[in-house]
């Protein structure tokens, strides 16, 4: 695993109800987020500023990205040292605080992995194999704001 690797998206605002950037409430936040061969990502802002809440938001993506980063590391060094994952299901948080002069910024992120081992492994592997997940995530590596990590080990019941 070594080099540059290059990713290549497009944002096409949607948003032109007619009239442009005439004023702050003229325009929708619509837009679509593109990349060859996959599906558009339906995107807006955040209701909270004028976004459509049925749509993707770029705080919405970023904490998903950190989850989904954290979660392909995890399966993949879980299927190295031999522990069974049979389900995986991360209920992530993100915390973004406003700021007059920069405009606002990320706090903090939490996730929270409930993951379902097989039965007889090694749940204390299993836990401890969550900070080396972190410790390989490219996006977590990327953000400038901490990244907690409290995951919940399950053991399948034999059946």
């Amino acid at each position: 695993m070594k080099g540059e690797h290059h990713y290549k998206v497009s944002v096409e605002w949607t948003g032109n109800t007619g009239a442009g950037t005439a004023g702050y409430g003229a325009y929708s936040r619509d837009h679509l987020i593109r990349a060859a061969g996959k599906p558009d990502v339906p995107g807006s802002s955040d209701p909270a500023f004028r976004g459509d809440p049925a749509r993707w938001n770029p705080e919405d993506m970023l904490v998903a990205s950190l989850s989904a980063c954290h979660k392909l590391w995890y399966l993949h060094l879980c299927a190295v040292e031999g522990v069974t994952v049979q389900a995986y299901r991360d209920e992530a948080e993100g915390v973004m605080v406003e700021d007059p002069k920069r405009g606002g910024a990320f706090a903090l992120v939490t996730l929270k992995p409930q993951v379902t081992i097989a039965a007889g492994g090694d749940a204390a592997l299993a836990q401890a194999l969550h900070e080396r997940a972190h410790h390989f995530c490219f996006i977590a590596n990327s953000v400038n704001f901490p990244v907690r990590c409290e995951p919940r080990i399950v053991i399948q019941s034999a059946s």
